[in-house]
């Protein structure tokens, strides 16, 4: 059971906090603190404004898709990377969205995905550096109902498209010098938070959601995400790293009812 799944209890705990707070209360509740008991075990955190930027729509347009990217701020001299990032969307039922590691030699420095946000929230990025410290910064969401929206797709086109992977590439000025590549990963998955509700039958949806997800150069580890039900409906990460000479790009994707969906591409070929 991943840790993910081992959170899905803690969403009925969560709205019933929520629900139970007398009228006004709400907005004057900071859950951060007790998020940060829960998730990182109340360890110390450091100012994180030179190491790590999350980048969110003030306001968001569509509550179930708010695009969030993250980006290190390292400069070039220092010697710590940074080994994982957690997002966090601090009023959202299941509050950790995601977690990425980075791969040690891939030199990941921006990750930009698609979130649902379900209530006016703070959003916090928790990077861990190579030193074993923790920096958090954080940025402010006005949005609500994202993880209730219904889907996009009926039943039957998400279950056609289910695992289906897409990569792409982007053109880098800089990457014939430097290596650096820009690339995108896409997966058809309607990623239920368990929170919709059938239009046909007025019942729940169950929860179904890729929760992991790794990405590697040849054998060489770029990224792998662990994710939740704060992931948007067809994931899609766009991030950057450095070239190690791989001519093969993989992906391996697993969902909460246990299919593992995997795919390789051409570095020099974008596409299905």
């Amino acid at each position: 059971m991943t840790g993910s799944t081992r959170r899905l209890p803690l969403i009925a705990a969560l709205l019933g906090i929520a629900f139970a707070l007398p009228a006004g209360a709400e907005e004057a509740y900071d859950p951060w603190p007790g998020l940060m008991q829960d998730i990182f075990n109340n360890r110390p955190m450091n100012d994180g404004n030179g190491v790590i930027a999350i980048e969110m729509p003030y306001r968001a347009e569509d509550a179930a898709i708010v695009p969030v990217t993250l980006r290190s701020k390292l400069s070039p001299a220092d010697s710590r990377r940074i080994r994982s990032i957690t997002l966090v969307i601090d009023r959202n039922p299941a509050p950790m969205a995601a977690k990425f590691e980075l791969g040690a030699d891939a030199n990941v420095t921006e990750i930009s995905t698609r979130v649902r946000v379900n209530n006016y929230t703070d959003v916090h990025a928790v990077a861990e550096l190579s030193d074993g410290q923790l920096y958090v910064s954080k940025t402010y969401v006005k949005a609500s109902g994202g993880c209730s929206a219904p889907a996009g797709k009926n039943a039957e086109e998400a279950k056609n498209h289910l695992g289906q992977m897409r990569y792409r590439q982007f053109a880098r000025e800089d990457a014939p010098a430097s290596r650096i590549r820009e690339a995108q990963i896409m997966i058809g998955h309607p990623n239920n938070s368990g929170l919709q509700m059938d239009q046909v039958t007025q019942l729940y949806i169950p929860a179904f959601f890729i929760n992991q997800l790794k990405l590697t150069q040849d054998d060489s580890p770029v990224l792998s995400m662990e994710g939740g039900i704060s992931i948007s409906e067809d994931p899609n990460l766009r991030f950057t790293y450095v070239s190690n000479g791989a001519k093969r790009f993989r992906a391996e994707a697993t969902d909460t009812a246990g299919h593992v969906f995997r795919h390789e591409w051409d570095v020099e070929k974008s596409g299905t």
